[in-house]
């Protein structure tokens, strides 16, 4: 369980907003769209994690006793 999960979140949180959203209205291609711009965000995410823990482990290594 994350600590900060009972905190309120944000009112422009976009996660909140994109997880509220009501995609009942969405037409299929725009499903395939919306998936399409997912995936390409974890893609990102995971980007941006992997050069964390590069910088970090650097950063570990240049500091070490």
């Amino acid at each position: 369980m994350d600590i900060d999960e009972n905190l309120p979140r944000r009112r422009d949180d976009p996660v909140a907003n994109l997880v509220t959203h009501d995609i009942d209205t969405l037409s299929v291609a725009e499903l395939d769209a919306r998936i399409a711009l997912l995936k390409a965000e974890i893609i990102r995410c995971e980007g941006k994690i992997a050069f964390a823990s590069t910088h970090r482990s650097v950063a570990d290594a240049l500091f070490k006793k």
